[in-house]
């Protein structure tokens, strides 16, 4: 491993631990040339599915445009790096159980707007606006409607 601050490539590791989740392995480091110390997270890259896009395309699987679109909808919300991080994690695990060799982009914007519809409304609609791409205001009612009529089917705490 590469030291972040000198770029010797002579490390060390001083200390291995799993997250809390469980989903990864935090190694803390030592530079054998400058005594710098780091962290490190190892984690299985699992077999993800082809992403189909709609005009039929295929993609590799890339968590980071998960990522982005997420946090383009969550931005100037009261909502975390680490909540972003979070979701993007959740969806990945979400499509690596279903054990597929491609999947529809369609499938993953569902699972993306399933999470943030649970987390924040403005980000959910956000994120709709573009993933289903309406095409004038009447489309755009009528998934604001469906938002606030599920929100009122819900019991008062």
């Amino acid at each position: 491993m590469k030291c972040p601050a000198c770029a010797a490539v002579d490390t060390r590791v001083i200390d291995t631990r799993a997250t809390k989740d469980g989903s990864e392995i935090r190694r803390r480091r030592s530079c054998d040339e400058c005594g710098h110390r780091f962290t490190t997270f190892e984690r299985s890259e699992g077999a993800f599915p082809m992403v189909i896009k709609k005009d039929g395309r295929r993609e590799t699987w890339d968590t980071s445009k998960i990522q982005s679109g997420i946090a383009k909808a969550c931005d100037k919300r009261p909502i975390s790096v680490e909540k972003i991080k979070q979701i993007t994690e959740e969806v990945g695990r979400a499509i690596g159980a279903l054990g597929l060799s491609e999947i529809p982009a369609q499938q993953i914007g569902e699972y993306v707007m399933t999470a943030l519809r649970q987390i924040d409304e403005v980000a959910y609609v956000r994120f709709a606006s573009v993933y289903r791409s309406f095409k004038d205001i009447d489309e755009f009612m009528a998934e604001l409607s469906s938002l606030i009529t599920s929100r009122n089917q819900l019991p008062s705490k």
